[in-house]
């Protein structure tokens, strides 16, 4: 019989890693990969094929670290608002969402919903 997975955060990785065999970025589409800790909220498009990371922003970046505190709603809208405004400069328009194993509520999706606004199409 196979071991139970106790913690919340050992369940979450396993949904990640089953997640990650299907969803790739490239190019053209890259894939919009969302992390939080306990005091941050980091996005990143990333190019797989190439393994690099096309835009990155965080609340530590220096625009939000005044404006914002915490991985909470509202600190997830305004990375939401920049990470589109970045990838527009960069001329990404489409993206893949891969939620990282989180479930959809709460801040995930409010970063989703502030990019989708921002005009990132998923």
């Amino acid at each position: 019989m196979a071991q139970k997975l106790r913690t919340r955060h050992e369940r979450r990785v396993r949904r990640h890693r089953r997640v990650r065999k299907k969803v790739m970025g490239t190019p053209e589409r890259p894939r919009l990969c969302v992390y939080k800790s306990l005091r941050h909220l980091y996005a990143q498009l990333i190019d797989d094929q190439s393994g690099h990371t096309l835009v990155y922003v965080s609340t530590l970046d220096r625009e939000l670290r005044d404006r914002v505190r915490g991985p909470n709603r509202e600190a997830a809208k305004e990375v939401g608002k920049l990470l589109a405004e970045r990838a527009r400069e960069k001329g990404i328009e489409k993206v893949v969402f891969d939620r990282s194993g989180y479930p959809y509520h709460g801040v995930v999706q409010a970063l989703a919903d502030s990019a989708r606004e921002g005009g990132l199409i998923f």
